[in-house]
């Protein structure tokens, strides 16, 4: 009877440790596939918000995009609007300045006198300073430009176009160019298109002018006042 009994208890022990062994490893893959399970999720999870992020970061970009679009939009329009031209006929300007931009809007004056508005002068001076023992001829170059729209008329009597003086700091004439020229009752018309210009070449002496001195050349047109223009320089020995 107890060898049976004994069996009998030896079976049921190893039927036990296998049923435990078996709900152990089932326990095992149920906690293994659970942390597959959540370190999926959390992969989902941490991809997702990297797309969202992403996308924040695309919408935040588009805009700046936008915005940069209409900033270029805007100034290529206001670049491309004609701009009016400001009364500063006196205004002072560098050699640079005057070589970089000769005719700049902002120093066109306005006129009295309808027929000229648009029209801007340019004067330059050769050399700047004059060595009085070497220059005998003073070289005068002004340009009168057309930077309006439409097209300028200018009526002359006469065959002179430009009067040139050259006067001491005291506003004294000391020379005029049309002492020496000889001027002609011959009227003209001359007609200046938008863009273009004329330019006007003359000589005038320096005989009157003492060294060490600043002098001031002034270049105007006789028939039209308003067309004037000055500029200094400085005479040496």
């Amino acid at each position: 009877m107890y060898p049976k009994r004994a069996v009998s208890l030896f079976r049921c022990c190893i039927s036990q440790c296998k049923n435990q062994t078996k709900h152990e490893y089932t326990e095992s893959s149920h906690a293994d596939r659970l942390q597959k399970h959540l370190r999926v999720h959390k992969g989902f999870d941490s991809n997702f918000a990297t797309q969202k992020n992403f996308g924040a970061v695309w919408g935040l970009m588009k805009r700046r995009l936008l915005l940069l679009v209409l900033i270029v939009f805007v100034a290529g329009v206001m670049i491309g609007q004609d701009v009016t031209p400001t009364p500063t006929a006196g205004r002072k300007r560098g050699w640079l300045s005057r070589i970089l931009h000769p005719f700049s809007p902002n120093v066109v004056p306005q006129y009295k006198d309808p027929r000229l508005r648009g029209l801007a002068l340019d004067l330059q001076i050769t050399p700047q300073t004059v060595k009085l023992s070497e220059v005998r001829q003073l070289s005068v170059k002004v340009t009168l430009a057309n930077l309006s729209r439409r097209p300028v008329t200018l009526d002359f009597p006469t065959t002179q176009r430009i009067e040139i003086y050259l006067t001491n700091s005291a506003g004294e004439v000391l020379t005029k160019w049309s002492e020496n020229h000889a001027i002609a009752e011959k009227p003209a018309t001359i007609l200046i298109n938008p863009s273009e210009r004329i330019e006007y070449n003359e000589t005038i002496s320096t005989r009157e002018l003492t060294p060490n001195k600043v002098f001031i050349a002034e270049v105007f047109f006789p028939q039209f006042l308003e067309l004037r223009i000055r500029e200094k320089f400085l005479a040496v020995p």
